[in-house]
């Protein structure tokens, strides 16, 4: 996946969740930018760290900038957590996935999941097979990544409606996407949503299919680099 142009800045301040105050060079008043995270983002909100913004000339948009990476102490990181979805959908078209997607195999997005969700994906097979996907930026140091980084309800339901698909004889797979170049492993955030950590025990005891797909990022782009299964996960 490749950015836009992207213009380098530092950070002030992120607040109100979706907010961040950024110094662009050549400028001496700080501007307002959009935080395209819902998240904690722990380790990712370091005032007077080095970050990239993306700009949009759209006369809808209140604000002309978005936040998109950050350098971290152990590499960049992707705070724009819905390009996890582009990054996901290159790896099963790469063919890195080839346990979900076989050759020449359709991809869906936002298919129908339960009564009031959508799945990422959906791979129409026999059985089909629903996809979600996480992105995960939170670093515990030595190479270990977690999700969630702040408790999540939307995701635990996303969780038991895969559980739903499963149960109707479809297959179901959650894909960890990293989007931190610090990360070389994944588990579950336990100490930060223990009720999801419960749910996501029990989904791939009934056989919830998961994955980590990493990824080289740089300013260009995240480019996907392999995958993994993930037969269980620690806390």
């Amino acid at each position: 996946m490749d950015f836009p142009a992207l213009t380098p800045a530092r950070l002030v301040r992120r607040y109100k969740r979706f907010l961040a105050d950024v110094e662009l060079p050549g400028r001496e008043d700080v501007v307002c930018a959009h935080c395209p995270n819902t998240g904690a983002m722990t380790g990712c909100q370091t005032s007077g760290a080095r970050i990239w913004l993306s700009s949009h000339d759209s006369p809808k948009r209140k604000l002309p900038w978005t936040w998109e990476l950050i350098e971290t102490e152990v590499g960049l990181a992707c705070i724009h957590s819905a390009r996890a979805n582009r990054v996901v959908e290159e790896g099963l078209l790469g063919g890195l996935f080839p346990e979900l997607m076989a050759p020449q195999a359709n991809l869906q997005r936002e298919a129908l999941l339960g009564h009031r969700s959508r799945a990422d994906f959906l791979i129409p097979a026999s059985p089909d097979i629903f996809i979600e996907v996480k992105a995960v930026t939170l670093h515990l140091g030595g190479g270990r990544g977690a999700f969630p980084d702040a408790v999540s309800q939307r995701a635990t339901r996303h969780i038991a409606e895969l559980c739903d698909e499963m149960a109707q004889c479809r297959r179901a797979a959650l894909i960890f996407c990293v989007l931190h170049a610090g990360i070389s492993s994944v588990q579950v955030a336990g100490h930060v949503d223990v009720v999801f950590a419960e749910a996501l025990g029990h989904a791939m005891r009934k056989g919830l299919e998961v994955y980590a797909l990493f990824n080289d990022i740089t300013s260009r782009g995240i480019y996907p680099r392999h995958a993994e299964r993930l037969e269980a996960l620690t806390t």
